[in-house]
């Protein structure tokens, strides 16, 4: 049955190296295979491949799964270790030294090393030159018996084109002459990558491969290798890689190592979703902004970008801010709370009580870009400000006397306010700026400075009701102070 049929259910895999953390690249490789098998009713599988065991860690493991998790990807079945799979890697190996789709290669790392070295003096590119792949079952004995060390190597035919129809490409080819007879086997009897990967894939029955386009010139070898041992390609999609705002390949100068870096920044799992989804792939309909269930439904591999996508740090904010004003009240609640507790903004929070807390989060979810800018911007809900930011002084409290007389006028008018709340702080303060003849601003502006700490915030009236009588007279008086020292 060919792997295009539509009968044939779809599988896919993310199969991440546990040497590091999951980074942009590979959130996004899993991502679209997440979403090629949600949108086609698929499985999405994942793969540990920690064959290299010096650089593999449990911790990194963990990391892996805990990012995948974060993001919503959730996968089918028990995650597969391909360092439990040797054994079947190497019995694929022997199957193509028998099928005769493989030889044993005896060349020293000298010999290997000083071919090289001749074909870079000559300006041309490097393939082995198949000493060893018509050495005859004598000479092979005979090298056997002397225990001379060999590595595999799979043999490629020497005629032919290697095609194959790519998801973001169209059509790829090849011609064998241009592909290596490369290792299967190192001499120490471990599997490469290109063998691991196929037997895997095969075992696990995968249908289709999204990965990047740095994989492209392993899909040949990997093709010709499932043909030799008797099974059908998947389907493969290369897509373009992402690059950094400086048009350079992405990389951890770029910012965040790990995706979870993206969670401690206060990043939503669904906007870095939606960011990820749209680098290097569109719907097509002049929107960005999306929820994970409406990508799904819309996911085509038509949608691939054949250009590379780059990673726009604003664009990633721009996109959780309109997520974030898309949380409901109780919603935001529930996301901004470990953020506080990280700012030790737990205990204040608990005792504002859930009304003042909803209405304040409601006040700040139109002008947060990010759940940190909650506990940062926004902490004036729930702490007195003990500082002012510089920009803030130098704009309103620069004249100290006039800053101090204008504070202390507004507490005197507050004082009396009543009923403390938006509508009527908002007349008494107008009618203070009408007694002293300025606009409504000169009040505002400074007040605002005293009670958060900064020159911007939601609406002034809004929030000063949401503070409370009490609290709005306390930092008046103590921002009243700051100016006479």
């Amino acid at each position: 049955m060919s792997m295009s049929d539509p009968s044939t259910p779809i599988r896919v895999r993310f199969a991440p190296s546990p040497t590091g953390f999951l980074h942009v690249g590979g959130a996004r490789t899993a991502l679209f295979n997440y979403l090629l098998a949600r949108s086609r009713g698929g499985q999405f599988l994942l793969r540990i491949e920690d064959t290299d065991l010096e650089r593999s860690t449990p911790e990194m493991v963990d990391a892996i799964l805990n990012g995948l998790t974060w993001l919503g990807l959730a996968w089918d079945e028990e995650p597969v270790y391909q360092s439990k799979n040797r054994s079947a890697h190497v019995a694929a190996a022997n199957q193509l030294l028998e099928q005769g789709h493989a030889y044993r290669c005896f060349c020293s790392k000298e010999e290997l090393d000083s071919k090289r070295r001749k074909a870079e003096e000559e300006g041309r590119a490097y393939r082995y030159d198949g000493t060893c792949r018509g050495l005859s079952p004598d000479e092979i004995e005979n090298n056997l018996e002397a225990n001379k060390p060999f590595v595999v190597r799979f043999s490629v035919p020497q005629e032919g084109i290697t095609r194959f129809k790519d998801m973001v490409r169209k059509n790829v080819a090849v011609q064998n002459t241009e592909i290596d007879d490369f290792v299967i086997l190192r001499s120490d009897g471990s599997p490469v990558y290109q063998l691991a990967v196929v037997v895997d894939d095969m075992t696990m029955q995968v249908t289709h491969i999204i990965r990047g386009e740095d994989h492209i010139s392993n899909t040949p070898k990997q093709i010709l290798l499932y043909l030799a041992l008797g099974a059908k390609p998947p389907k493969f999609g290369h897509v373009p890689l992402i690059l950094g705002s400086d048009g350079k390949r992405l990389s951890k100068r770029h910012g965040a190592t790990s995706v979870l870096a993206f969670e401690e920044q206060g990043i939503l799992p669904e906007a870095m979703f939606n960011f990820l989804a749209l680098l290097g792939w569109s719907a097509k309909d002049n929107r960005e902004f999306y929820q994970p269930e409406e990508i799904i439904k819309r996911f085509e591999p038509a949608g691939f970008n054949k250009t590379p996508a780059v990673f726009d740090q604003d664009k990633l904010q721009w996109l959780n801010s309109q997520h974030i004003k898309a949380l409901s009240a109780s919603e935001l609640l529930q996301r901004v709370q470990p953020v506080f507790a990280r700012h030790d903004l737990e205990e204040a929070f608990t005792a504002a009580g859930e009304t003042v807390n909803l209405n304040a989060l409601t006040l700040l979810q139109e002008k947060m870009r990010t759940l940190e800018e909650f506990a940062t911007f926004g902490q004036y809900f729930w702490v007195d400000p003990e500082n002012y930011s510089q920009e803030a002084v130098e704009r309103y409290f620069q004249n100290a006397d006039e800053a101090r007389k204008t504070l202390s006028a507004v507490e005197r008018v507050l004082t009396s306010c009543d009923p403390f709340d938006a509508d009527r702080i908002e007349v008494v303060m107008r009618d203070l700026a009408d007694e002293m003849g300025v606009k409504a601003a000169t009040l505002i502006h400074p007040v605002r400075v005293a009670l958060t700490g900064f020159h911007v915030s939601p609406s002034l009236f809004d929030m000063m009701a949401i503070l409370g009588q009490e609290t709005c007279l306390r930092r008046l008086q103590n921002a009243v102070a700051y100016l006479k020292s």
